[in-house]
C-alpha cells in the first residue's frame, strides 16, 4: 500500500481526535509531523508526540496536511495553508474560513463523495452540527426530497474547546461540593440550590447562543446550518431554520430535527431509508433512545425517535447523536484523507 506523508496543524480537542483516529484507522502514513504553536511533547493514549512549531519549510515534501488549528484571519489555515499547497500538499481544513468559498469543496464522505473532484489543493470539513444533520437525512434526501428542515440543537461544551470543558467540569464541582451538605433526597427544594447565573454559566444551564448574532437574528451556528446543508446537497430551495443552543453534556450533540419531504411517502419508507443510511445507526422501538453518553467515541450518527405528525403531510420528526468531535470533526477529515489518497493513487 502507498504510504503518504502527513502533517497534522494544531493539537486542541479536536488535534488530539485527529492523530487518535489515525492510527485507530491505519491510514497509510509514511512521515507524520505534528504541529502547534510552542514545542513540546504529548501524550495520547500511551503514545508520544512530538510537536513542532511551523518553519518556511514545515510542509516540504508533505502530502496531506490537516489542519485542526484556530479559526480567522490569525489562525492556522489562514496562515499557513497556502503555504502548504504551494508545496505540493492537499489541505483538509477543519476551520470555517473556507467552507462557503465556491472553488473548495465541502464534503460529508456518506453524502457527497464526488466533491473530492472538483479541488484546487484544499478541502473544508463543514460545522459538526450540519455533518451530523446531512448523514443523518441524506438517503431520505435522496429517495423523497426535502422541502424544509426544522433544526433544533443540543450541543455539548467540547464544541467549544478544551477551556469550556474544564469550565464546565469546575462549575459543576463548585457547585455540587457547596451543596452536598443541604441538599438530600429528601430536601431538593429551588431555594436550598440558590444556583446563581455568573455562578453557573454552563453547568446546569442551556445557553440559546452559538457564535454571534447576525442576519435576522440568526447566531453564525444557526446560518452555517443553512449555508452548509444547501452546499453539500446542492439544493439551496430546501427551508432551512435552526436553533443551536448548548447544554451541559460534555462530549456529542444531540439533533431534534422536522422535516417535510417533497414526495408523498409514509413512515413506514422513511424508517426504511434511514435503515439502509451509510454511516446511520437506526432505532426503530421509540424505547431505544439515542444518547449523548452512549455516541461518545463512536463513529456512527445514532438516529430514533422516529415519528410522523399527525397534523401535517409528509412531515416526520427524528433525534440523533453524534460524537462532535469525531464524525462532527476529525473523522470526518480524515475520511476525507482517505478520499484523497484514492486521488493520488
Amino acid at each position: 500500500m502507498k504510504k503518504y506523508n502527513v502533517a497534522v496543524v494544531g493539537v486542541g480537542m479536536v488535534g488530539i481526535e485527529m492523530l487518535r483516529v489515525l492510527k485507530q484507522r491505519n491510514f497509510p502514513i509514511g512521515e507524520l509531523r505534528v504541529f502547534a504553536r510552542r514545542e513540546r511533547d504529548i501524550n495520547i493514549d500511551g503514545e508520544t508526540y512530538s510537536i513542532k512549531t511551523i518553519a518556511p519549510d514545515s510542509f516540504k515534501n508533505i502530502d496531506i496536511a490537516l489542519f485542526a488549528g484556530t479559526e480567522g484571519e490569525k489562525g492556522a489555515a489562514v496562515s499557513f495553508a497556502q503555504q502548504a499547497i504551494d508545496n505540493g500538499a492537499i489541505v483538509i481544513d477543519n476551520g470555517a474560513d473556507f467552507r462557503l468559498h465556491s472553488d473548495v469543496p465541502l464534503i460529508v464522505p456518506e453524502v457527497n463523495p464526488q466533491a473530492i473532484k472538483k479541488h484546487r489543493g484544499l478541502f473544508a470539513n463543514p460545522n459538526c452540527t450540519t455533518i451530523q444533520m446531512v448523514t443523518a437525512l441524506n438517503e431520505i434526501y435522496k429517495r423523497f426530497g426535502l422541502e424544509q428542515i426544522i433544526l433544533v440543537s443540543f450541543q455539548a461544551v467540547s464544541g467549544a474547546g478544551r477551556k469550556a470543558v474544564e469550565q464546565l467540569w469546575e462549575e459543576t464541582e463548585r457547585v455540587v461540593t457547596s451543596h452536598k451538605l443541604q441538599a438530600t433526597s429528601k430536601n431538593l427544594e429551588p431555594e436550598t440550590w440558590n444556583l446563581k447565573p455568573e455562578a453557573c454559566k454552563l453547568a446546569f444551564n442551556a445557553i440559546p447562543q452559538i457564535g454571534s448574532f447576525g442576519k435576522h437574528n440568526y447566531t453564525t451556528e444557526e446560518w452555517k446550518t443553512v449555508k452548509e446543508t444547501h452546499k453539500i446537497f446542492e439544493d439551496s430551495s430546501i427551508k432551512i431554520t435552526s436553533t443551536c443552543a448548548r447544554v451541559p453534556v460534555f462530549n456529542s450533540h444531540s439533533e431534534s430535527i422536522y422535516i417535510r419531504t417533497k414526495k408523498d411517502t409514509s413512515l413506514e419508507n422513511i424508517e426504511q431509508a434511514l435503515k439502509e443510511s451509510e454511516g446511520i445507526i437506526f432505532f426503530k422501538n421509540p424505547q431505544d433512545l439515542p444518547l449523548p453518553l452512549n455516541a461518545q467515541g463512536k463513529d456512527e450518527v445514532f438516529v430514533g425517535r422516529l415519528r410522523e405528525d399527525p397534523f401535517n403531510k409528509n412531515c416526520f420528526w427524528l433525534w440523533c447523536v453524534s460524537d462532535n468531535l469525531r464524525k462532527g470533526a476529525a473523522l470526518n477529515a480524515v475520511q476525507i484523507a482517505e478520499l484523497v489518497c484514492e486521488i493520488l493513487n
